[in-house]
């Protein structure tokens, strides 16, 4: 059976309460990590119970990504628990719905601290603490490859592509690799909350005519943090049933039909 060689290696995710942030703790897991999984509640979520059968383990630490002496705490522990960081998921992210012109500053920035400064701060934190051979997936969207809608989460998930693309040519030199996963429609809390009409629209424009699963997204996640991806970095992969991949024109081939 191929191995994902992730046996012995400590990976940190956050956001890791509920939706895609549980479901890669629960598969890096599986395929034998040590993570150390961070949200914002206290005590440790329900959806991260492991099955028995794991064959790695869970730790869970409190953590606000947008707070960086939330960071250098998190950092201090792993250091002082006699730990390197092999992995970092900057999984946590944050919507807000409005549209260009009823869009606040305020909202922008509020997005952008959670969506792209989050994700600064840990790389910024945890990459004192990682060796060559380690690596980094930032989770993008969709909405990061598109002109889609919500300005101030559309704006901070092209933001977060920057910032991985920097992450990977300035830490590529040490052996760390960067890249950048982009979920399209997940069935996650998130996507829950939004109107019916959006996930209609979305689905005639996903090529394989379905939503995802937030297993599928961590599948994709896992083989970045894994050797089996070892000469891939600054790369973007859209987990998104085909949406962004046409540009468009589905809707104008389904028309000719």
């Amino acid at each position: 059976m191929l191995s994902l060689q992730l046996e012995g290696r400590t990976v940190v995710v956050t956001g890791a309460g509920q939706g895609q942030g549980a479901a890669e703790t629960r598969l890096l897991a599986e395929a034998g990590a040590l993570v150390i999984a961070t949200d914002l509640a206290a005590e440790m979520p329900a959806d991260l119970a492991l099955p028995p059968a794991s064959a790695g383990a869970l730790l869970y630490r409190q953590l606000d990504v947008s707070n960086a002496s939330h960071w250098a705490g998190l950092a201090d522990w792993i250091r002082s628990e006699g730990r390197q960081v092999d992995g970092l998921v900057n999984n946590a992210g944050i919507t807000q719905r409005s549209r260009l012109l009823d869009v606040l500053v305020a909202d922008l920035q509020r997005v952008y601290e959670v969506n792209v400064a989050g994700a600064l701060l840990g790389i910024q934190a945890l990459t004192p603490l990682m060796a060559s051979g380690s690596a980094i997936v930032n989770v993008g969207s969709v909405a990061g490859l598109t002109a889609h809608y919500p300005v101030a989460y559309t704006a901070s998930k092209w933001a977060l592509r920057g910032l991985s693309q920097v992450a990977a040519m300035e830490l590529g030199p040490r052996g760390i690799r960067v890249n950048t996963v982009h979920p399209g429609f997940i069935e996650t809390p998130m996507t829950a909350s939004a109107k019916p009409e959006f996930k209609h629209a979305t689905l005639a424009e996903t090529p394989l005519g379905r939503t995802g699963s937030v297993e599928e997204v961590a599948g994709v996640v896992l083989f970045l943090l894994s050797p089996l991806s070892s000469y891939v970095t600054g790369a973007e992969i859209p987990v998104d049933g085909g949406q962004s991949g046409h540009g468009g024109a589905k809707s104008v081939s389904d028309a000719m039909r």
